[in-house]
């Protein structure tokens, strides 16, 4: 598998569905299931926003992603 595998390309996928979530249309339901479905949006975003902004390497056949999770500076 890791000949031709390209992290950073994995990188830009994350990155692609992290926009498309954003963009996720609203299906028509109402109530509990509206809510769920907006919660679920919530975490796919981070979630893929976080692999997105990750480092990727690959060492002796090892992915590794470095994620910095500490808050911004205003420097």
């Amino acid at each position: 598998m890791a000949d031709g595998f390209n992290p950073q390309e994995m990188i830009d996928r994350f990155r692609e569905r992290a926009e498309a979530v954003k963009k996720r249309n609203l299906p028509a339901v109402g109530g509990e299931e509206r809510r769920l479905f907006i919660e679920q949006a919530e975490r796919d975003f981070m979630d893929f926003s976080i692999i997105a902004d990750a480092t990727p390497t690959v060492e002796n056949g090892i992915l590794s992603l470095v994620i910095d999770l500490r808050p911004a500076t205003d420097s």
